[in-house]
């Protein structure tokens, strides 16, 4: 007989219950999901937000159900269960059904809006889509056509304003249900830290880090008020964000050519090697699958390469936002997105396969444990992988001929630091910003004001021109119409130079950490092969102990790992101004 999720008994049999219904359900889910972000219309739009209804309805049912279970007779594991299931999705459905249906089906129609939105650029005959004006904010250097592709795609917040506070208010009440006090509440409360503990905690990681990303800052200001005047980029004040070739200025490689030190190569052009070689968009997803095969994992499954979506269909609407899925959470392993042969798409597909290795890693615990440590881990893994995309691998898979000699390394290093270090703030601030929506210290009428209050205290980056409260600029991010947290990738973006650093020292790597590759380490793969495995079945620190011998998230790695910019950075910013 199946436990009743109303009526709380046996932990275990509770537990039992629980897990079976919803691998169920997130299975149903996941496959609405698939077939709504490949194929969006009407219909998928609805049938994916029912069945997202359904499995948000279970979760909080048995989320409320797990909270009252008594746990004195509870096994560690079972009560480890009992948490993750009250803190496990990023959402969680009132308990009235109406309600329910109406947050699901807010949440997938902002998505719709947001993939759907088009802006015809100065000169273009027709609209065209987010990737075509994200490539104009890389590529272009008029300012006025660089202006003209920003505040387009913005305007996509004014559709998304209205179902944004609404999705607020029903996100809250499920929540409340399970005793948070808010939904920024609940996602704090899955890092195995009590909630306050880790805003503090993550005040600390950006302190560490807070210095290099000003000396960063400083120098590109620099080089930018070079380029465009000061009229245009003021010599003491925050960036424009237009001029920083990412739509939302959260990383800066692709106005590397403007900022780079005289004479300095940031490495090999990875997007001409890949151009000039010819390599298609599916080899370059069979190049990624063969860095993890070198570890001593396994390759991907057949169904993955037959199931998978790596270009954009020319006869229907789809989200080309990157992802990695778990369709079955156990080998129903894929990756949805629109491959351009890029060196950035390059290394995003080892960040995607990231995702499918660990999801395939924990694919033997109990349902509840099927996640990373935290969602940061997640996050980590593939961005790790992608640390040893070094002129080193290039030579061994063939882009290049040989790899330079070792050497200051500057331009490579300031070409991954407009990545890495300038994606650091913006990491943060995204979720700093929902805590206080969430909790209500922001209010609707705010929002857009206190969102560029916060990119400019932690970014120092402006707008273009002055935004009106009418404009809804954080929906311009596809992560907030789509509820997902946003903290893992700060996270993500420390995590993985500790655990470069820990994987280098396995793989018996001695040279300086930026040239070191872990591809084709066994020794490597094994270390990485047991943490993944654990998935969430013990708190993070046990996990990270697992993979780097330590227990407390940490930036030296980071640090060291660009330990020769920061020496650079000083001695080229000592007569600029610093700060805004």
């Amino acid at each position: 007989m199946s436990a009743d999720p109303e009526r709380p008994s046996e932990p275990a049999a509770v537990l039992r219950a629980a897990e079976a219904e919803l691998l169920d359900l997130a299975i149903e889910s996941g496959r609405a999901e698939w077939v709504q972000a490949t194929y969006i219309t009407d219909d998928t739009t609805d049938l994916s937000a029912r069945a997202t209804a359904r499995l948000l309805a279970a979760t909080a049912r048995w989320a409320r159900t797990a909270a009252a279970l008594p746990r004195g007779g509870a096994s560690a594991a079972d009560q480890r269960k009992i948490q993750l299931l009250r803190t496990g999705l990023p959402l969680i459905a009132p308990g009235d059904p109406a309600l329910g249906r109406e947050l699901a089906g807010t949440v997938n129609g902002m998505q719709a809006i947001y993939a759907k939105h088009r802006h015809a650029p100065a000169g273009a005959s027709e609209p065209v889509d987010l990737q075509a004006l994200s490539r104009i904010l890389a590529e272009e250097r008029d300012p006025v056509r660089l202006e003209d592709a920003w505040t387009g795609w913005y305007r996509v917040g004014r559709e998304i304003r209205r179902p944004f506070v609404r999705y607020v208010e029903l996100a809250n009440v499920g929540a409340r249900e399970l005793d948070f006090a808010d939904l920024g509440e609940l996602w704090r409360s899955r890092y195995d830290l009590p909630p306050d503990d880790l805003a503090r905690e993550v005040e600390r990681l950006w302190q560490q880090v807070r210095p290099l990303y000003d000396l960063l800052h400083a120098y590109v200001r620099g080089r930018l008020v070079a380029r465009y005047g000061a009229d245009r980029v003021p010599e003491r004040g925050p960036i424009p964000a237009h001029l920083l070739g990412n739509m939302w200025a959260q990383s800066w490689e692709s106005i590397y050519p403007l900022v780079a030190p005289p004479e300095e190569a940031a490495g090999a052009d990875l997007t001409e090697l890949l151009r000039r070689r010819g390599v298609a968009p599916v080899e370059m997803v069979r190049t990624a699958e063969r860095f993890f095969v070198s570890l001593g994992l396994p390759p991907l499954p057949s169904s993955f390469w037959e199931r998978s979506m790596f270009e954009r269909p020319r006869d229907r609407e789809v989200v080309c936002h990157a992802s990695a899925w778990d369709v079955d959470l156990v080998d129903d392993l894929r990756i949805k997105m629109c491959i351009e042969v890029t060196g950035d798409d390059f290394t995003t597909l080892h960040h995607e396969l990231g995702h499918n290795y660990y999801q395939r890693a924990y694919a033997g615990q109990p349902y509840l444990f099927r996640d990373s440590a935290h969602d940061g881990f997640h996050e980590a893994i593939g961005d790790t992988i992608a640390l040893s995309v070094t002129p080193e691998y290039l030579a061994r898979i063939g882009l290049l001929d040989r790899a330079p000699a070792p050497g200051p390394d500057i331009g490579l290093l300031l070409h991954r630091a407009l990545e890495k270090i300038a994606f650091l703030p913006f990491g943060l601030l995204v979720d700093r910003w929902r805590w206080e929506v969430f909790s209500g210290a922001i209010a609707p009428a705010d929002y857009n004001r206190t969102w560029w209050a916060l990119v400019a205290r932690y970014q120092g980056v402006a707008p273009p021109a002055p935004r009106s409260d009418a404009e809804f600029d954080p929906g311009a991010k596809y992560h907030v119409p789509a509820n997902v947290p946003y903290l893992r990738y700060f996270l993500a973006h420390l995590l993985q130079f500790q655990f470069h650093r820990a994987l280098a020292r396995a793989a018996g790597e001695q040279g300086p950490l930026h040239r070191a590759s872990i591809y084709g380490s066994t020794a490597a793969g094994d270390r990485l092969r047991a943490m993944l495995e654990l998935g969430a079945s013990v708190p993070w620190p046990d996990a990270l102990e697992a993979l780097t011998g330590e227990r407390r998230m940490d930036a030296r790695g980071l640090l060291d790992y660009f330990a020769p910019l920061e020496r650079w950075l000083r001695e080229e910013t000592r007569h600029l101004p610093t700060g805004w």
